[in-house]
């Protein structure tokens, strides 16, 4: 079993940023690639960014591409997610997530889920 927490959202003006913080507990959490979803109301939750356990390498979404960073850190058990840049579009709720396959873009993909944290971008 993992557990996930979420934190470090906020609301932010256009053009801000904002670092989301991962923090894990339970199995060895540096065997589980990670993800970082966002749900904005209304719409299906959908990937952002990922990192992969083995490789540590990492792939994003075209819509974030060039401002969101994901990064590790794994003797703390964290991951985090920086957003620079940040448009109104990336108002959403933002959920970090892991799986024990190298990859993944689909929600189907990842076994354990956090709670969520809220991100709104004012324009």
């Amino acid at each position: 079993q993992v557990q996930l927490v979420e934190s470090g959202g906020g609301l932010v003006q256009a053009g801000g940023s904002l670092r989301l913080s991962c923090a894990a507990s339970g199995r060895t959490f540096s065997s589980y690639s990670m993800g970082w979803f966002r749900q904005a109301v209304g719409k299906e939750r959908e990937f952002v960014a990922g990192i992969s356990w083995k490789t540590g390498s990492t792939y994003y979404a075209d819509s974030v591409k060039g401002r969101f960073t994901i990064s590790r850190d794994n003797a703390q058990n964290t991951r985090y997610l920086q957003m620079d840049s940040l448009k109104p579009e990336d108002t959403a709720v933002y959920y970090c997530a892991a799986t024990p396959l190298l990859s993944g873009r689909s929600v189907l993909e990842y076994s354990y889920w956090g709670q969520g944290t809220q991100v709104t971008v004012s324009s």
